[in-house]
């Protein structure tokens, strides 16, 4: 066997590597750190035996202690049920109308539903229930179909313009590409800008295109209609954007935003709490 090559300055044994003129010795690894690696192999090996940790066919190995997070999970869950089964029960039984804000359970129902709010409904309304481009900002008061208690809680229930709930909000703005012509579009763009801005009397031929064709869903003076989903034109809040392009591409193609039906998706608890905690964001009524 070939004898180990030794440095000359350190007397030490080298393992034969060298790298730019540096030579690497073979020196011994300090003994803290091997007692440390040996009591974390057998620290590892005692783990794998009293918990879960070796994959196997359809599962795991269990462990001696049968210790599982999924387990945990459950049973956190299952004691936080148990302790909010009471005010569960008052919220389901309560009339939203008569909760007042100073109550445990008008807190606990705003608590509750802006968890579900940020986990179900701020992808599109945004974290802030500000929302977005096509999604109604849930902090003005400019909400179709009403936005007192009642009103938000059959929203958030049936949902709009879905094919999956009969009860559904429902409206529908006709695609006036296909009724009118590129010219009148524009005068109906030009009119309804000048309405939000308070300045539409001068345009009687968008007067009059607007009464034809528009007056009977948004009213004589744009001012919308609730109960049919029609939109206000005369205010300086606009779902899909107010500007010429935006408006054209409305007025042109027409627009069909929908929102599921979270009934069928969410608790009756969490649909009324979700619906306290929306409207305690000081929108609507």
């Amino acid at each position: 066997m070939r004898e180990p090559d030794r440095d000359e300055t350190t007397g030490v044994d080298t393992t034969g590597h060298s790298w730019d003129g540096i030579t690497e010795l073979n020196n011994p690894l300090p003994r803290w750190w091997l007692w440390t690696l040996y009591l974390t192999i057998i620290w590892g090996v005692g783990y794998t035996i009293a918990y879960p940790a070796w994959p196997m066919i359809s599962g795991a190995t269990t462990g001696l202690l049968g210790y599982s997070t999924r387990a945990a999970v459950v049973e956190d869950i299952a004691q936080h049920k148990a302790q909010n089964e009471g005010l569960v029960r008052e919220l389901l039984a309560a009339d939203l109308d008569t909760l007042a804000p100073t109550e445990d359970l008008h807190r606990y129902a705003v608590a509750r539903g802006g968890s579900v709010f940020r986990a179900q409904c701020s992808q599109c309304h945004g974290s802030g229930a500000a929302g977005a481009k096509g999604y109604p900002n849930l902090l003005d008061d400019d909400w179709l179909w009403g936005g007192d208690l009642n009103a938000i809680r059959y929203s958030i229930n049936h949902g709009i313009r879905n094919e999956t709930d009969e009860d559904a909000r429902y409206s529908q703005m006709p695609a006036f590409g296909d009724i009118l012509k590129a010219g009148e579009i524009d005068t109906l763009v030009g009119y309804v800008t000048q309405l939000s801005q308070g300045d539409a009397a001068s345009d009687s031929t968008g007067a009059t295109l607007f009464a034809d064709n528009c007056a009977s869903c948004h009213g004589d003076a744009g001012l919308g209609d609730r109960e049919q989903g029609a939109p206000n034109l005369a205010d300086a809040i606009w779902l899909y954007g107010g500007d010429a392009d935006s408006l054209t591409q409305t007025i042109t193609k027409a627009r069909y935003g929908v929102m599921p039906a979270w009934g069928q998706r969410l608790s009756e608890e969490d649909v009324r709490a979700v619906s306290i905690y929306v409207h305690s964001l000081g929108g609507g009524e």
